[in-house]
């Protein structure tokens, strides 16, 4: 005989996921941060290239496309990430890896930028810590149906 399914238990899924770990909420939190950031880039380079004459345009509407795809895949992955999703680790870590690389590149040159390279190391580090606690991993474990 089957017994009913109670919410407050362990279902056919896995754990009950009503309530989130700090970790998988800071993580939430730190990624929803990036992708805000990278739409309100996008928004600054939309009004740029409205406002101002580029020297290229072909360069200025490609890095405003990258621009785009960068914005739409964090965004993606925050929200795979609130639903957890098993594939965002992979996912994160390549991302947390392209801003440790242009935080690397923003400490050095002649336009050299440390506050901006702190500014993409430190939440880089932060997720990439975040995303291999027992408690994110555990959320993000169960495959999908």
């Amino acid at each position: 005989m089957s017994q009913p399914f109670d919410p407050g238990q362990d279902g056919p899924q896995g754990p009950r996921r009503g309530r989130r770990s700090r970790a998988h909420a800071l993580l939430v939190l730190v990624l929803g941060a990036e992708a805000a950031l990278l739409w309100a880039v996008v928004v600054w380079l939309i009004l740029e290239l409205l406002t101002d004459q580029p020297t290229s345009f072909a360069s200025a509407l490609a890095i405003l496309v990258i621009a785009l795809i960068a914005a739409a895949w964090v965004t993606t992955i925050t929200v795979a990430t609130l639903r957890g999703r098993s594939w965002i680790r992979a996912a994160a870590v390549t991302w947390q890896l392209v801003q440790v690389f242009i935080a690397i590149g923003c400490f050095q040159g002649l336009y050299a930028r440390p506050d901006l390279g702190w500014a993409l190391l430190v939440p880089s580090v932060l997720v990439v810590v975040l995303l291999f606690t027992r408690s994110v991993v555990e959320a993000t474990s169960t495959r999908e149906p």
